[in-house]
């Protein structure tokens, strides 16, 4: 069926949901009837949404087809967002109640009450439009009325198919769930008739679209009251993705652009001072340290470290909340009054450094030896 439409109507179909979900970006979204996940796949790169559902009466399927897919990518975990994400699979059937999916923004039914029996349908409308209370929700049915125009016997489009309704019989049900469960509905669909029998036929999906009139806000105080709550639902699988609202996450990417901004600073001066591409330049310790030879450092502020990565000062927000996080990081190696970064350098000898360490002051960057304290010139010119 799908080889007559182009995009696929599958396609299409999930097409009209990301739609949706992009001009009125809701936080909570569950798809009922998620089968292999394909349209979760795709809802999970919309990063408005902070919780994702699938439900399917088949866990089998859902275990061996959806899991790696709706996965973390490599890239989420090494260019984390403040996108907060969660996504949960659960295998149930969509006449049970389950009170983990109440008060949800959006929740989608694509091409699955035809799968019920009337009966079902009953219990259907009761499940998500009586107790879930969605704000939204999204139901996609074949239109009986546009299978005529199919090049195969009459009959249903699918073995599964317990009905397939005509559009008046889709909206009757619609406008009766509104009646009894105070939404609104609005009619469309997808896959376009031929030139000059659309009106005749109705789309090849019809699609009713159906709005709580009681808001979002009525919604989440709906929720308040002490009902016992039923978790008729088994859990799959679970995971969050990883984000900068994790303090432990917000560490890390803190910790390493500053190692990264520190050491680049660092080269840039070597490179500048010695007008070599190689890390062989080394600096020595200050006056007094004998003639045993420690390692030297250069000193890199805090201040000139924020004020130049963008990205640092947007992530820690300030330049005392950078010091924090910084200070009882082992990765980290701060002045004793945590006002820069100190980086070790290979050994010199003490003339050279000598001879050097009035530019190098110049320059912006401080050198020190370990145990004394470093110079603090770029700071008072921040």
């Amino acid at each position: 069926m799908d080889s007559i439409f182009s995009p696929p109507l599958h396609r299409q179909r999930h097409q009209f949901v990301i739609d949706f979900v992009k001009r009125n970006k809701p936080k909570k979204v569950v798809d009922l009837g998620c089968s292999e996940c394909s349209l979760l796949q795709k809802l999970k790169f919309h990063r408005e949404i902070e919780l994702l559902v699938g439900v399917d009466i088949d866990g089998a399927n859902i275990k061996k087809r959806c899991m790696h897919g709706l996965a973390p990518m490599s890239t989420d975990y090494l260019q984390p967002s403040y996108d907060q994400l969660r996504i949960e699979l659960y295998q149930g059937s969509v006449t049970q109640e389950d009170a983990r999916l109440r008060g949800f923004d959006l929740v989608t039914s694509i091409e699955l009450i035809e799968h019920l029996t009337l009966a079902d349908v009953k219990r259907f409308s009761e499940v998500v439009f009586g107790y879930m209370t969605p704000v939204a929700v999204i139901v996609s049915t074949p239109n009986s009325e546009f299978n005529p125009l199919f090049p195969r016997p009459a009959g249903f489009r699918h073995s599964d198919h317990k009905f397939e309704w005509t559009r008046a019989e889709f909206k009757s049900w619609a406008l009766k769930v509104c009646l009894e469960y105070g939404y609104e509905v609005e009619f469309t669909g997808v896959g376009q008739a031929p030139p000059g029998q659309q009106e005749r036929v109705g789309f090849c999906s019809q699609i009713g679209v159906f709005h709580w009139l009681g808001g979002r806000q009525e919604c989440n105080m709906l929720f308040g009251d002490d009902a016992e709550d039923v978790f008729s639902y088994t859990l799959l699988y679970s995971i969050n993705y990883p984000s900068l609202h994790d303090n432990n996450i917000l560490q890390r990417v803190l910790v390493s652009e500053v190692l990264y901004w520190a050491e680049k600073m660092k080269r840039n001066w070597i490179e500048e001072r010695t007008g070599e591409r190689d890390d062989t330049y080394t600096l020595c310790p200050a006056e007094g340290e004998g003639e045993e030879c420690l390692r030297a450092c250069v000193s890199v502020p805090l201040a000139v470290l924020w004020s130049c990565c963008p990205k640092l000062s947007a992530l820690s927000g300030s330049l005392s909340n950078l010091r924090h996080v910084l200070m009882d990081n082992p990765e980290v190696k701060l002045s004793q009054d945590g006002s820069a970064v100190l980086l070790n350098d290979q050994e010199q000898d003490l003339e050279e450094e000598e001879e050097d360490h009035d530019d190098l002051e110049d320059s912006g960057y401080a050198v020190c030896s370990h145990g004394a304290e470093p110079e603090e010139d770029w700071e008072k010119n921040v």
